[in-house]
């Protein structure tokens, strides 16, 4: 594990993809459902249903004195956490490379050279404060300061436990030139916490994020930036490099975002796509896929008596539109009670339809392990996921769950 290293510069430009990707044709897409004419956002599909937070407070409240409510164990040991080993360079492997750094935060090494950072958080608690919020169970595996190379932040919505203050921060002093991508409304609250290099996409927009390498970093400090693009620098610890493409592309999902009691909806939420040089990942984010009513509470809602309740249609149009994808990292936790947390969190069955359905070749697991959000035991997710694998004949080596820390490499499947 080693820090940031500084000798080549890279150009990094956003630009509007020559060749437009095909978006779905349904009225729902082609109208933009999810923006509400007054001002925010909403899921626009039958699947989701809307709460207020005093009916999750109430509803949880009703659990605990009736006694269903539970607390999970978070004696050690529970996930086993590793010390990361990142790349040194760009250059350093051909497949591609996907590390887990806890809960949402994954960290991806492309063979094209391009790394991005997923939803990082890495502080103790997630919440508005230091003192405030669930507290880790298991320890961070690294520091910011651990993380060679930040190309791309790419973030899914702003709830705390996916968009925290500090480690923007601290990420923006160290990685000067990274680049911030977040759903649409978000990027407001970039600027006002001092970074601009940031960009925010609506579901289905797609950009180009180019990264052209540049003279030595002491003698390019006077680097030209085109007024016409939005351009920082990047440094690489390799002075043989080629220029580095990606393309970026927002995604629905079904969640919602707030940061404050006042706020709900404000701010988009979506999953995310990145492709480069022909390796694709999907990062899902925070997301439902359907919601079961209450009186499913105990029982398989996904038997023959609830097949009725509409499933999120958003992850076949990914699948038709983006896929289909060498890596999907997927939620899997976060899901108990059921009835409370489905419209907006998917639970180890649901997401076993996500990845089908985004035609994933290969996919982690990830929003579990961290901190304590709901009432499922802390190990249960990828026991359940298992199950769920087997009950569609999918091998488990397509679909699984790692330490955290640790890293998984993919080769290109045809």
């Amino acid at each position: 594990m080693s820090g940031p290293s500084a000798s080549l510069l890279y150009a990094a430009t956003i630009s509007v993809p020559n060749e437009l990707r095909e978006k779905p044709s349904d009225e729902i897409t082609q109208k933009k459902a999810h923006h509400v004419p007054s001002g925010g956002f909403d899921n626009p599909w039958p699947s989701w249903r809307n709460f207020t937070p005093w009916s999750i407070i109430s509803a949880i409240i009703m659990r605990r004195l009736s006694g269903k409510s539970k607390s999970p164990d978070t004696t050690p040991p529970t996930v086993p956490v590793q010390t990361p080993q990142f790349l040194s360079d760009r250059k350093s492997s051909t497949k591609l490379r996907a590390t887990w750094l806890g809960h949402a935060c994954y960290y991806v090494e492309f063979p094209s050279g391009l790394r991005v950072l997923f939803d990082p958080v890495f502080e103790d608690r997630c919440g508005p404060f230091s003192f405030i919020g669930p507290k880790r169970y298991t320890p961070q595996p690294c520091h910011i300061a651990d993380i060679p190379i930040i190309d791309a932040v790419v973030i899914s919505h702003n709830h705390y436990d996916h968009l925290s203050h500090p480690t923007v921060t601290e990420i923006a002093e160290r990685h000067p030139h990274a680049h911030f991508f977040v759903p649409l409304g978000n990027k407001a609250w970039f600027s006002k916490n001092g970074i601009q290099q940031c960009t925010e996409l609506d579901w289905w927009d797609d950009i180009e994020f180019t990264l052209t390498p540049q003279k030595p970093y002491s003698d390019n400090l006077d680097l030209a930036r085109p007024s016409s693009t939005v351009t920082s620098s990047i440094s690489s610890s390799s002075s043989n490099e080629s220029t580095i493409t990606a393309r970026i592309s927002c995604l629905p999902c079904q969640h919602i975002s707030a940061r404050t009691p006042f706020d709900k909806a404000h701010t988009l939420w979506s999953s995310w796509a990145v492709t480069s040089s022909d390796i694709s990942v999907y990062f899902a984010g925070d997301t439902g896929y359907r919601a079961v009513p209450e009186s499913s509470d105990g029982q398989n809602d996904y038997s023959d008596a609830w097949a009725h309740l509409p499933r999120c249609p958003a992850f076949a149009q990914i699948g038709e539109h983006r896929g289909p994808f060498d890596l999907g990292l997927i939620p899997i936790g976060a899901y108990s009670p059921r009835f409370i947390m489905s419209p907006m969190h998917a639970n180890p069955r649901d997401a076993v339809e996500i990845f089908r359905e985004t035609r994933c070749k290969h996919a982690l697991g990830m929003h579990w392990g961290t901190w304590v959000l709901t009432d499922e035991d802390v190990l249960e997710p990828p026991q359940l996921l298992n199950e769920a694998l087997r009950l569609h004949g999918i091998e488990e080596s397509k679909f699984g769950v790692c330490d955290i820390g640790e890293s998984r490499e993919f080769d290109k499947e045809k």
